[in-house]
């Protein structure tokens, strides 16, 4: 998947921003006013990287667990409705 890198310079923007195109995919956004801070943390902001996988892993590890027993909840709760008509 291509991403869409963004410099921009400006002092009312943080220094990195990750966000959504048009077409809902990834952009991220660099504010070079912040080069000197992203200068002395680049190596600190490409580890983010690793964590924040394992963040979004536990987010959304959790929200399909949570739409699982949803699941098998309207599955069991479905059963008990049944009736035997023979």
């Amino acid at each position: 998947m291509e991403i869409e890198f963004r410099i921009i310079n400006t002092e009312e923007m943080p220094p990195i921003i990750i966000t959504q195109d048009d077409k809902d995919k990834p952009k991220v956004v660099i504010n070079s006013y912040h080069k000197i801070w992203i200068g002395l943390h680049r190596k600190t902001i490409a580890g983010i990287v690793l964590s924040m996988q394992e963040k979004m892993d536990m987010i959304l590890d959790g929200f399909l667990k949570e739409q699982r027993q949803f699941e098998i909840d309207d599955q069991e709760w479905n059963k008990s409705g049944e009736t035997d008509d023979i």
